[in-house]
């Protein structure tokens, strides 16, 4: 069965960096598909962080615009997440998501969960001092 696993995930300081990561099963390549990173903060709704169309656009919701990074290897078959300048509102669960897109277009299905195949089990980010 194809999936996505999550890691990188921890605690951190305000102002540290974390690069959470997301590996695809071989038979699910990243390339063709939009993969969007959301978190979920305790008590509430999972919101989006970002996300990178098949076509390699890339959109960031306010509140990290600026200090995340989403990326793509497709040699290794796995997206990325880099966060600078953590703030404690930013702990939350990270989950990855991978939508089967138009390939190399810059459709993102954006927040519209349903609409995602493929979501990671979500990973721990914690930052406090």
């Amino acid at each position: 069965q194809w999936q996505l696993d999550e890691s990188g995930g921890g605690l951190v300081q305000p102002g540290g960096s974390l690069r959470l990561s997301c590996a695809a099963s071989p038979g699910l390549k990243l390339q063709y598909y939009a993969i969007a990173w959301f978190r979920q903060a305790s008590g509430s709704e999972r919101e989006l962080v970002s996300c990178l169309s098949s076509g390699n656009t890339t959109t960031y919701s306010e509140s990290v615009k600026g200090r995340f990074v989403v990326s793509r290897d497709n040699a290794r078959n796995t997206a990325y997440l880099q966060m600078d300048f953590l703030k404690p509102e930013d702990t939350a669960v990270y989950y990855c998501a991978a939508d089967l897109a138009p390939f190399r277009t810059d459709y993102c299905p954006g927040s519209r969960v349903n609409e995602y195949d493929y979501w990671g089990q979500g990973t721990q980010v914690t930052v406090s001092s």
